[in-house]
């Protein structure tokens, strides 16, 4: 499949010479040639050899998507249309987006701010105000 490289993010794409694929026969319905036409695709990146990340972003990487490596190798199937070179599409586009999400810069800190004290004492009088009314609506004085 010679398209567009799989972009991750800014001038950063995969090789498609470092991508694995291999298809075989999807589960489910279909209709004549349902089963002989190999549309499932199963695309495979050797994330823990790969020189196209830079070298953070391959350690975020590796650390972020360790539950899902087998050996250091990323899978990504795809099933859900009928014809291959969709499910190829699919397929790299999910990988793409994996690889994005996991080689993001994590968050800023949060910064802690102080509430000023006249919005805590105007809050704190509101609510004494408020149990005031509560108070004075019980009727055990009548």
């Amino acid at each position: 499949m010679s398209g567009p490289p799989h972009v991750i993010r800014g001038s950063v794409s995969l090789p498609e010479a470092e991508l694995m694929w291999r298809f075989s026969r999807s589960s489910g319905p279909g209709g004549q040639h349902v089963n002989t036409s190999d549309s499932q695709v199963e695309l495979r990146f050797d994330l823990a050899g790969t020189e196209a990340l830079p070298p953070v972003w391959k350690e975020r990487a590796l650390e972020r998507l360790a539950n899902r490596l087998v050996g250091g190798v990323l899978t990504v199937r795809a099933s859900e249309h009928r014809s291959q070179w969709r499910n190829r599409e699919t397929a790299s586009v999910r990988l793409a987006a994996l690889l994005a999400e996991a080689t993001a810069p994590p968050p800023r800190p949060r910064r802690k701010t102080k509430i000023p004290r006249g919005i805590n004492e105007r809050r704190l009088r509101e609510k004494k105000q408020r149990a005031q009314t509560k108070r004075g609506r019980t009727g055990r004085d009548w």
